[in-house]
């Protein structure tokens, strides 16, 4: 029998620094090898949240989206493995990157566009859905695959 995951945080945010704020929070319980799947639309916070995240990993870089290169790494408390899927031409380009060297080591993943390539994913990760409700409000599920 197939185990369903449950949302673990649902939470509603006006803003983008409340998005970030929340990422830092949610930061404080991510440990090393923890893959973070953000699935949302464009516009969701998506980005503004792997901000707050990085912030309370420690990164001291700049978090941009990596949309042109697919991944950035960042030094924090853990390494942390940035993906941005969404210029993601076909799943062979995620293959050729050696993906799997990140998924499953010793950093932390955080994936934006992550339902591009559900069937890539661990079975055992985070799973982040953003919502857009209004203009300033983004709505924020969390659970646990």
């Amino acid at each position: 029998m197939k185990k369903e995951s449950s949302i673990l945080i649902e939470k509603i945010s006006s803003s983008p620094e409340e998005t970030k704020k929340f990422g830092s929070k949610l930061a404080t319980n991510l440990k090393k090898g923890d893959v973070v799947a953000l699935i949302g639309p464009l516009g969701s916070g998506k980005t503004c949240l792997v901000q707050g995240i990085c912030a309370g990993l420690g990164v001291k870089e700049i978090v941009t989206s990596p949309s042109f290169v697919i991944i950035n790494q960042y030094p924090g408390r853990y390494w942390v493995y940035h993906f941005d899927l969404y210029r993601l031409k076909n799943k062979k380009e995620l293959v050729d990157l050696g993906y799997e060297e990140f998924f499953y080591g010793s950093g932390i993943c955080i994936i934006e566009w992550a339902e591009k390539i559900k069937k890539l994913l661990p079975k055992k990760r985070i799973e982040i859905s953003l919502g857009i409700i209004s203009k300033s409000e983004r709505r924020i599920k969390v659970k646990r695959c």
